[in-house]
């Protein structure tokens, strides 16, 4: 829920006008703008006409247009929305035709190259890419370079003040998202920066842009849209609200904290449910995911299966995928930056500078901020030549420190460190024509890197907390070469190639190197061990490990990974079209409810008519979650719920039964005052018609030896689950864990679910995970059999129901719902029966109809209570 602070963002959040006559006029507008409008031409569609009939017709004529003019032959068409286009920009001499701006692909972009890799495969592919450029355009040449990166490099840029831009990204993102996620938390004004809330707001704005630009080139119906990274976590919202079907994907790049880190950003929520309102959210790792899906857990309640391999969360309806799979490196451009001359210069330049003399080469390219490690990595190198004298003069250590992204205290802080050290260790270890570390800090020509990367026989990532790094990625290829380095290097043709390579535990590239040795990079000592293993191990075993690591790497390259991504995405939302969907909720906390065609809320109006025409009812409900909210502190009914079910079993019309999974002992005790209500209890093991009923059951009686099995079992659980409760009724045995911690309790279950289905395999009772609970009770027990065995006794009095009525919350209910439908075609109703299956809150059921909560229930138990008390009944069929 959005607080009230956020009252000043509730109209930038729901992306509508303040006044409702310009909201309409807009909407007017936005239904017939065409696809592309950044081109310049003639809008269709903005004619005279102000009639929505005439907006309709012109929308429908623009969409038309649009499928026989953008798409051809059905190409399929992806729209990659990233905070940096994948282009280059110059402002041109004024000796060349008068300056302007000149315009070329980024040759290193991620974006770029996973259009490349997918484009090599699939010529229909087509990629329209929206973000902004790394340079700011002046407004008055912003027409003209919008429509110049869209003719011809089929970019739409987004156009962001200097100032809004610098809180955004250099605020926002870095100052307080970024550290954040590299497990730093705001602990002073120095550590992470405090939560600003105008920074956030220009976050949200500028999320607001991006949608914008995205409204003018999307079709909603085909395109895919795939988002990247932290910048814009917001962007899926605005997009749902805009278009409930949209194909939306959004790939994280950074780590995910774990949720005690998470918990402490005040937007939390907002950006939870923002990025919920995606059908694919992908992640480096496993361990990124884990944590995301944890946070879900314990601020909204969702839970996550796993389904033949996909992780889902269900989601109002929505099924949202989880994908986890690292992404990979450019094995054409690294190959052809291999294959240049200028690269083979450079090897053999750094061959006579280092290997001629007899110098062993590691290798560090990391930014230089705050979490790459490098003093760490400084630090283990030092101790390597303290606690080993042998490799004085012989390792050199050179370390690539690229510009940091960020800028601040902090990296300053880092660069002054590193200098420092650097210095401390040339000093004490260095001698004449020797230095022991080389630090690189001016910017290198990606062949340079590579001539590196080439050279060196071991390269060290030990980034304190990083995504996905790519750095060992890249080693592995140089250190594969080719022909022209093997000549260079002196190597024959049949050599076998070798690296070796020690990686931080915390980066997202890790568990993916198995071969790799990995450090914790704060264990100065591990880190110097794992530097002298790496030097000393045999070269057969260097060998292996190469080749395990090079049959990994370049078999997942980018176009694996954006394929096998944008594979995920279609599946996901193959069912888009044949689903309902409506939107719920204000601002950021906007979310879509997507059912069933057929599910549909329960219209009072509806029922009530129903339930005045109708002779002979059956009526059947649950207790839990249905008549008392499921977290309500006193279980017991209220002196209105028994009113309610009073008036409606004094009708003489009505069979009026109440069942839950509660013991007989409490339904007795806290229905005494209701005479006319039959009562199914321990999931309809116990039923009677009336109070002054005798108890039976619908199995035959039960053994229930077994619970000397399962009570020990369940009380082990309970001592090592603080929160966790057992109740023991008298046909079943239910452990609770409601008050547990979400994550443990839900892990303790399903460990409890296996332990008991497998010492009670031979008992004759079944095992099943509910609601916070695991419920051991005997077989072929289940709310079903009350529903059937109620039509049965009504049958059996010739009394055919034409009006049935049965309400539930959770999987137990789904049995009663089944036989009730199912029960149309039968003999047990009228001809003419009217049913309705209504299930608590809308979510996927077997029910067709369903009330948002207890409230609308109890409002509509009392709607039908009222007409059985004032009107006379039709006609009289004693029960």
């Amino acid at each position: 829920m959005v607080s009230s602070s956020y009252s000043n963002l509730l109209e930038l959040a729901s992306g509508e006008s303040s006044s409702s006559s310009s909201s309409a006029a807009v909407g007017r507008i936005a239904r017939r703008i065409p696809r592309v409008l950044t081109a310049p031409g003639i809008v269709p569609g903005l004619g005279d006409s102000d009639s929505d009939a005439d907006a309709d017709a012109d929308a429908a004529s623009v969409s038309s247009s649009q499928s026989d003019n953008s798409s051809h032959s059905a190409r399929e068409r992806t729209i990659i929305v990233a905070n940096q286009l994948p282009i280059r920009a110059a402002r041109r001499p004024a000796s060349e035709g008068g300056g302007g701006w000149a315009f070329s692909w980024d040759e290193d972009s991620l974006l770029l190259q996973l259009k490349d890799r997918i484009s090599e495969h699939s010529s229909d592919a087509e990629f329209v890419y929206v973000g902004c450029l790394r340079e700011e355009i002046p407004a008055a040449e912003q027409e003209e370079v919008a429509h110049t990166l869209l003719e011809t490099f089929r970019c739409v840029p987004a156009f962001l003040p200097g100032e809004l831009r610098s809180r955004f990204y250099l605020g926002f993102c870095k100052q307080q998202l970024w550290p954040l996620f590299h497990y730093m938390l705001p602990l002073s004004p120095d550590l992470g920066g405090r939560f600003d809330r105008t920074l956030w707001q220009a976050y949200v704005s500028v999320n607001k842009i991006f949608a914008d630009k995205i409204l003018e080139v999307i079709n909603p119906d085909d395109d895919l849209v795939w988002v990247h990274d932290y910048h814009l976590m917001v962007l899926p919202t605005f997009l749902r609200k805009r278009f409930n079907r949209v194909k939306l994907g959004f790939f994280l790049h950074s780590p995910f904290p774990s949720s005690e880190i998470y918990r402490t950003l005040p937007v939390r929520l907002e950006l939870l449910r923002s990025l919920l309102n995606s059908d694919l959210i992908g992640f480096h790792t496993f361990d990124y995911a884990r944590h995301f899906l944890s946070c879900c857990s314990r601020m909204l309640g969702l839970t996550y299966e796993s389904k033949r391999g996909y992780i889902g969360l269900e989601y109002y309806g929505r099924t949202v995928s989880i994908k986890i799979l690292p992404v990979g490196i450019h094995m054409g451009q690294l190959r052809s930056v291999l294959a240049l001359r200028a690269t083979e210069l450079k090897v053999a330049e750094l061959i006579g500078q280092f290997c001629d003399k007899g110098r062993t080469l590691l290798l560090g390219v990391d930014d230089m901020d705050i979490f790459k490690g490098i003093s760490l990595k400084l630090l283990a190198f030092e101790q390597l030549l303290a606690q080993h004298p042998e490799w004085r003069g012989k390792v050199v250590l050179v370390q690539i420190a690229n510009p940091a992204r960020g800028r601040g205290k902090d990296v300053k802080e880092v660069q002054a460190e590193s200098y420092a050290m650097v210095k401390r260790i040339n000093e004490a270890f260095g001698r004449p024509g020797y230095e022991p570390v080389i630090l690189i800090d001016r910017p290198l020509h990606f062949y340079e890197r590579m001539a590196y990367y080439v050279v060196a026989e071991c390269c060290l990532v030990t980034a304190v907390r990083d995504g996905m790094n790519l750095i060992p990625y890249e080693y592995i290829i140089a250190r594969e070469g080719n022909r022209e380095l093997d000549k260079v290097l002196g190597l024959s043709p049949s050599a076998q190639k070798k690296s070796m390579l020690v990686v931080s535990e915390f980066i997202g590239c890790s568990p993916s190197l198995s071969g790799a040795i990995r450090v914790n990079p704060w264990n100065i000592d591990a880190v110097a061990d794992a530097m002298d293993s790496a030097l000393e191990m045999a070269e057969p075993e260097k060998q292996l490990r190469h080749e395990k690591h090079y049959r990994y790497v370049s078999t997942h390259d980018v176009g694996y990974w954006a394929n096998s991504f944008l594979q995920d995405l279609q599946r996901t939302c193959k069912d888009h079209n044949r689903r309902r969907c409506w939107g719920i909720g204000f601002g950021l906390g906007f979310r879509v409810v997507a059912l069933d065609p057929n599910f549909r809320k329960l219209a009072y109006e509806h029922i009530v008519s129903a339930y005045r025409r109708s002779t002979t009812r059956a009526i059947l409900l649950d207790y839990d979650g249905t008549l008392i909210p499921q977290a309500s502190i006193d279980k017991s009914p209220s002196a209105k719920s028994i009113e309610i079910l009073n008036s409606l079993s004094r009708d003489k019309n009505n069979m009026v039964f109440l069942v839950s999974a509660r013991s007989r002992k409490t339904l007795s005790e806290w229905f005494s005052q209701c005479e006319n209500i039959g009562i199914a209890a321990e999931h309809g093991y116990f039923f009677r018609l009336r109070k002054d009923a005798e108890w039976e059951t619908c199995v035959p009686a039960a053994d229930c030896s077994w619970k000397q099995i399962a009570e020990p079992v369940m009380k082990l659980y309970t001592e090592t689950t603080d929160g966790s409760t057992i109740e023991d009724k008298e046909t079943a045995v239910v452990w609770c864990y409601e008050d547990a911690d979400p994550d443990f309790g839900s892990c303790q279950a399903k460990e409890l679910l296996d332990h008991l289905e497998s010492v009670l395999a031979n008992e004759p009772v079944s095992v099943k995970s509910g609601s916070n609970c695991v419920e051991v009770k005997p077989q072929g027990v289940s709310k079903g059999l009350v529903a059937r065995r109620l039509l049965s006794t009504m049958k059996e009095r010739e009394l055919l129901p034409d009006f049935v009525l049965c309400i539930g919350d959770d999987r137990s209910d789904e049995d009663m719902f089944e036989v009730i439908t199912t029960a149309t075609s039968g003999p047990s109703l009228a001809p003419d029966a009217e049913v309705f299956a209504c299930t608590v809150c809308r979510k996927p059921s077997k029910a067709k109809y369903y009330l948002d909560d207890t409230t609308e229930i109890v409002r509509l138990m009392q709607g039908l209570a009222n007409v059985s008390d004032q009107a006379p009944p039709i006609s009289s069929n004693p029960a």
